[in-house]
């Protein structure tokens, strides 16, 4: 495969940029992959496990010279990754990032991208309950999608240049607007993490059952809602104050809805629940059909992810 991009720089070791750097690595897409990390105790993980030609101590010493520089840390750190970064990025680069927000991000980045410097934001849907450098591998984002979401003026070779190494690393890409990607989001991803959390809590608080039985006598839903809920709370915090308005409605949605079913279960509706169930039914039907998991057992996850 030809080479997209000379230099990358990854701002965060986690699960998304350790990723990216296996499948970027495997592609040979990319000439040389640098990367950063706060912690000095994941830098010397990263160093250990290999996950870049050089990680550096320090945010503008990994985008020294980057043609592409992804943003991989929490959203409530990006600005101040941003603000570091800015003067000292190489004119013509381009500048990413993987959050799931983007109305936030653009508000916290954007005022720090010199003029010289492109813009594209972006979000790859796809993880696991595990973080950390450790926690990448390169076959994450195989027919998982990347949402990028670039403004009326943002530069055409740029995009199609992003674009073109998302796809090499097996992502399906699609552009979407800014507040209606948040939106969207709300309702895929970040209102099923917050239920998940709160399911989990809800079965912690309840006396009546004992840790013990919680662990033992898991069925698959609670089992799925404690695997969401094992997801990382730095960026799930920050996920839930940046993206306040889109999630507050879904959340008024949802507890109508809630309030609906509660009313048909205490009035013995069977054909309300009959109907309801058999509609939502068919939306998971529909994601199967789309590639983005299967019917197998256990979900078709795997023991291993």
């Amino acid at each position: 495969m030809s080479l997209i991009y000379n230099r990358v720089a990854l701002i965060g070791l986690g699960l998304i940029a350790s990723s990216m750097a296996h499948a970027m690595r495997r592609d040979k897409t990319v000439g040389e992959i640098t990367g950063t990390a706060r912690s000095a105790e994941t830098r010397e993980i990263a160093r250990e496990v290999g996950i870049c030609d050089q990680v550096m101590d320090t945010a503008v010493e990994a985008v020294a010279d980057a043609d592409l520089v992804v943003l991989a840390v929490p959203v409530g750190a990006m600005e101040a990754v941003a603000r570091e970064i800015g003067p000292h990025l190489k004119p013509g680069a381009t500048v990413t990032d993987v959050g799931s927000v983007k109305r936030a991000v653009i508000d916290a980045v954007a005022p720090h991208i010199p003029d010289n410097v492109h813009f594209i934001p972006g979000h790859p849907l796809a993880g696991t309950e595990h973080s950390g450098p450790r926690s990448g591998f390169a076959e994450l984002f195989e027919n998982r999608w990347c949402i990028l979401s670039p403004e009326d003026h943002t530069n055409a070779e740029a995009l199609d240049r992003l674009t073109r190494l998302w796809k090499a690393m097996g992502a399906n890409v699609n552009t979407m607007e800014i507040d209606h990607h948040d939106l969207v989001l709300a309702v895929t991803s970040h209102c099923p993490h917050l239920i998940a959390y709160t399911m989990v809590g809800v079965a912690d608080d309840l006396g009546r059952i004992t840790d013990s039985e919680v662990i033992n006598y898991s069925a698959a839903g609670f089992r799925d809602f404690t695997r969401i809920a094992a997801s990382d709370p730095t960026m799930w915090r920050d996920v839930f104050m940046n993206n306040k308005e889109a999630t507050l409605e879904i959340l008024g949605r949802f507890t109508e809805e809630l309030f609906a079913l509660q009313r048909a279960i205490r009035q013995g509706d069977e054909q309300h629940l009959f109907d309801y169930f058999t509609r939502t039914r068919a939306i998971r039907r529909g994601i199967i059909e789309a590639g983005q998991d299967t019917d197998a057992p256990n979900f078709g996850r795997g023991n291993t992810r």
